[in-house]
């Protein structure tokens, strides 16, 4: 039964190659040749990991590193199930991401390895910038640790002991009040402008 549910699990996720490196190493009669992948899997539904694997031949590097990838699977909270709930940044190493909330219809705005973390992840709408390095592992874990800072309403709510929308409340009725205050203040200055040119 334990089986038959895991190659169901397997079944759903889809895997990209990011990056495949061939690496030489030499030795008395010559050179070594081996090959590093790197790959991202995920389901499209929230679900998503990155592994690496290195062997003689190119098949065996990238299913040693789907394998890895599939073992560090991590759950990222999507808003609506296509965008990242708010704007965030990641960092690894000299590599650093913005990852950014995007409208529908604005599509995966990103580079190729951030790119293929967000097909297989199941994000519809999202605006990346990647600055620094550009090696494609360290993006791939700089981006990975933007997602992994990611809070939704929910998660937030719990650990306040609060409700989604009180939350969500407290913040309108901030804007409201910040809008009144602004009110007010134009009035003031209207009148104080008024009471200038009557005595001109």
């Amino acid at each position: 039964m334990d089986k038959d549910f895991r190659n169901k699990e397997t079944s759903d996720l889809t895997d990209k190659l990011v990056s495949i490196n061939r690496v030489a190493k030499v030795v008395k009669g010559g050179r070594r040749f081996g090959f590093a992948a790197l790959v991202v899997v995920g389901d499209a539904k929230g679900r998503v990991g990155f592994g690496t694997g290195k062997a003689r031949e190119v098949p065996e590097a990238i299913k040693k590193a789907t394998d890895q990838a599939k073992n560090k699977l991590v759950r990222i909270p999507l808003k609506e199930g296509r965008t990242i709930h708010h704007d965030i940044k990641g960092q690894h190493g000299a590599s650093k991401v913005i990852l950014r909330t995007a409208p529908p219809g604005t599509g995966i705005i990103a580079g190729g390895p951030m790119r293929a973390v967000f097909e297989t992840l199941g994000v519809q709408d999202v605006v990346s910038k990647s600055i620094g390095s550009s090696s494609p592992y360290n993006m791939v874990r700089a981006t990975f640790n933007g997602l992994k800072n990611i809070q939704s309403p929910r998660s937030i709510a719990a650990r306040r002991g609060l409700r989604v929308s009180s939350i969500f409340g407290k913040k309108k009725e901030q804007d409201k009040d910040s809008n009144k205050e602004t009110e007010k203040a134009d009035l003031s200055n209207n009148i104080k402008k008024s009471n200038k040119n009557e005595q001109k």
